[in-house]
């Protein structure tokens, strides 16, 4: 009998509860879980308060676009009847509002790419100067002990 983690079960259910409501068949088929197991797991959810409910990203991207257009007492009574704080609506939104954002927004101008890149060369350049001043120095401590072995041997006898 294969277990199961309760992120797996949870994310399963959440493909089963409103607001992604997915047939039951279809998930046993993609997850290849008998329809009894899902079956199980969702009474079980369904038994627990609507906070315990994880949802999935299409489901809050969903829930997101649902409650754009409503004003605030009706988004709080869709909240209340779906179990997710206000709070967490307007972080959602957030999330997809930055995840859909233009990439030129987030990329950077050819001169700071230049300027990037010489202050990267510059920085190895001296990096490497100073792994070399620091193998010079350790050679040099080596062999200065070694003389001062060779020669303090000599005084003790």
């Amino acid at each position: 009998m294969a277990r199961y983690g309760q992120a797996f079960k949870d994310k399963a259910v959440a493909r089963l509860l409103a607001p992604e409501s997915a047939a039951l068949e279809v998930v046993s088929r993609e997850l290849g879980i008998g329809l009894g197991t899902l079956e199980r797991w969702r009474e079980d959810a369904q038994s627990r308060p609507a906070r315990g409910r994880a949802w999935t990203a299409g489901a809050r991207l969903e829930a997101v676009i649902t409650t754009a257009a409503m004003n605030e007492a009706a988004k709080s009574a869709w909240c209340r009847e779906h179990g997710v704080y206000p709070a967490e609506l307007d972080k959602w939104r957030a999330s997809c509002t930055t995840a859909l954002a233009d990439p030129e927004d987030a990329r950077a101008s050819p001169q700071a790419t230049r300027a990037s890149a010489k202050r990267i060369k510059e920085l190895e350049r001296d990096l490497l100067r100073k792994d070399r001043a620091l193998a010079e120095t350790a050679a040099l401590l080596v062999l200065s002990k070694k003389v001062s072995a060779i020669f303090n041997k000599g005084e003790g006898e």
